[in-house]
């Protein structure tokens, strides 16, 4: 029996459940694939984009807790995303979601 999706450090039964929708179902999947694929799938299958499940996959896949992305890593894995994003939903993905926009007006993101 192959390992369950949860079993990659950061994943949890939500997660896998996700993954399960879009036909993922094994960790061994996820890996083959790996985050940006794997991620892809999902927003193809209609999921909302979450930077922070993002991140905390690709943590997870290198063995690392998902807060341990800081900095310029998490700068660059947030571009990363944001052409994941765009790629896979262009049309409902123009602007910022509403939770993006607030955090932009608090000053909380950095501008591009």
């Amino acid at each position: 029996m192959s390992d369950p999706v949860s079993s990659i450090r950061n994943l949890g039964p939500a997660v896998e459940a996700v993954f399960a929708r879009v036909g993922i179902t094994t960790a061994q999947q996820v890996r083959v694939l790996g985050a940006d694929a794997a991620y892809r799938k999902v927003l193809e299958a209609g999921d909302r984009p979450h930077f922070i499940g993002y991140y905390a996959l690709v943590m997870g896949l290198q063995g690392r807790p998902w807060n341990d992305c800081q900095g310029k890593e998490k700068e660059d894995l947030r571009k990363k995303f944001d052409r994941i994003v765009a790629e896979t939903e262009p049309e409902k993905n123009k602007g910022p979601s509403d939770i993006e926009a607030a955090l932009d007006r608090l000053g909380v993101r950095s501008p591009d």
